[in-house]
């Protein structure tokens, strides 16, 4: 399995390989590399796609990590991109891996071509939700994952009724307590970047589900609306993890994104 031993990390990775124009996707909290495996397929062979496994994350968990933050990661994903010969990428993150994917931006600003923004913001978690999110991790990280709570995550992540629901309900069983913990408060503690965003003059596609109820729609609109190259792409009836519940219509608007950018 290939690893890239960067920035202090043992970091898992898959490379679809070549010389075409790289695309290196960062994925969502609780989730990992496979959340992407529909782009990879649909992109392979005109891009060079980039999928990996985050501190804390999928085969990059190790039994125990240390506090960090999303700038933390955004140094993890540069130091990949140089580890495998790339110089510049579009950078697509979801949720969690957005968040990362704006600070690269912000940090390695010549590493970001393109972004392409998924169900994700540039504030805060709203305050509102914590002390639930809270409550159901401290569950979590002390007798093991409930059904109820697993139900509960599975609708604020991939929305009711979708037929993968239980592989990624299976995964979420084998996370460690520390981890996951870490992890959680990683999101919890993040600052506000909305008065940086006008820094980022990368052209950006910001992809949102109508019923996200993880990130309200309001928070893709000022996401968009803040940084000085972006669209807005709203995805009707999909939840949090649009690209993965509905990948038609996120690969569509993708790949008319990427072939619209200067070369």
């Amino acid at each position: 399995m290939p690893f890239a031993e960067v920035n202090g990390q043992r970091l898992y990775y898959e490379d679809t390989g070549g010389d075409a124009p790289a695309v290196v996707f960062s994925h969502g909290l609780l989730m990992d590399h496979e959340m992407f495996a529909p782009q990879a397929e649909r992109l392979r062979g005109r891009y060079r796609c980039i999928t990996w496994d985050e501190r804390g994350h999928g085969k990059t968990a190790g039994d125990s990590i240390a506090p960090f933050t999303y700038y933390d990661s955004a140094d993890d994903l540069a130091a990949l991109l140089v580890h495998l010969g790339v110089g510049r990428a579009v950078l697509a993150g979801m949720s969690q891996g957005g968040f990362l994917s704006l600070r690269c931006a912000l940090t390695h600003p010549g590493v970001a071509r393109a972004l392409i923004l998924i169900d994700t913001q540039s504030g805060r978690e709203d305050p509102a939700k914590l002390p639930a999110y809270r409550q159901m991790m401290d569950v979590w990280a002390g007798q093991g994952l409930p059904d109820a709570i697993a139900d509960t995550i599975e609708q604020i992540i991939l929305g009711p009724n979708w037929d993968g629901a239980p592989a990624w309900k299976a995964k979420w069983r084998t996370w460690k307590p520390h981890n996951l913990m870490t992890c959680f408060e990683t999101l919890a503690g993040r600052d506000d970047i909305g008065n940086r965003l006008g820094e980022i003059e990368a052209p950006a596609l910001v992809i949102h589900g109508e019923a996200d109820v993880a990130i309200p729609l309001a928070r893709a609109q000022a996401l968009a609306a803040g940084l000085p190259n972006a669209k807005l792409l709203t995805v009707p009836g999909a939840g949090h993890a649009s690209n993965l519940t509905h990948p038609q219509d996120v690969n569509t608007a993708i790949e008319r994104f990427l072939t619209g950018l200067p070369t």
